[in-house]
C-alpha cells in the first residue's frame, strides 16, 4: 500500500511542474537554458552506424574536464544517427559510462 501512495504522490507532483511549465513559459525556457548549458558545442566529422560511433570535433567538455578536441564517441541512442551527417553544427552532452565516453544527447544547431 505504500509503495501506491509514493507512487501517487509522484504522479500528482510530475503533473502539477508539467501543468506549472505550461502555465509558464519563463520556466520552460529557463529549464531548456539550464539544459543547454550542460552541453558542447561540435562538428559532426564522422558516422559510423554500424559500429554505433560518431566522430566529433568539440569544444571543451566541461563536466568531464575535457579540452577541445576532435574524438570518436559511442552514442546512446543509435537512432540519432540517422538524423546526423558529417559536417553538421550540434549541440551535444557526453558522459562517462562503463569506461568509455557516451553521447547521451545531440541535437543540430540551426
Amino acid at each position: 500500500m505504500k509503495i501506491f501512495k509514493s507512487l501517487a504522490l509522484s504522479i500528482l507532483a510530475a503533473s502539477a511542474f508539467h501543468t506549472a511549465m505550461a502555465a509558464d513559459p519563463a520556466m520552460s525556457t529557463a529549464s531548456a537554458s539550464v539544459a543547454s548549458a550542460d552541453m558542447t558545442d561540435g562538428e559532426v566529422k564522422k558516422i559510423d552506424k554500424s559500429a554505433g560511433k560518431i566522430t566529433i570535433k568539440h569544444g571543451e567538455i566541461k563536466n568531464l574536464d575535457m579540452p577541445g578536441m576532435t574524438m570518436v564517441f559511442r552514442i546512446k541512442d543509435a537512432a540519432a544517427l540517422d538524423t546526423l551527417k558529417a559536417g553538421d553544427k550540434v549541440k551535444f552532452k557526453v558522459e562517462k559510462a562503463d569506461g568509455a565516453m557516451v553521447v547521451t544527447a545531440i541535437q543540430v544547431v540551426k
